[in-house]
């Protein structure tokens, strides 16, 4: 039984699956962290300047102006 426990142990070279596991979750957060980083920083810029007035479109869905007299 010795035996093969050695010859298992040497024959495994390279990263367990663990650790595998936690590289990959790893980098997809460290993904989705900077995808929220701009994200918010898009936020803030778009904070910084006032509303623009919209157009009127008639294609909306829910109205909030009024309707069109013909």
């Amino acid at each position: 039984m010795n035996a093969l426990i050695l010859a298992s142990e040497a024959s495994t070279t390279g990263i367990s699956g663990h650790t595998w596991s936690l590289l990959i979750g790893g980098g997809i957060f460290v993904a989705l962290m900077i995808l929220l980083l701009i994200t918010v920083s898009y936020t803030n810029v778009g904070n910084r300047h006032p509303a623009k007035e919209e157009d009127q479109d008639i294609h909306r869905q829910f109205k909030t102006h009024e309707p069109h007299s013909h």
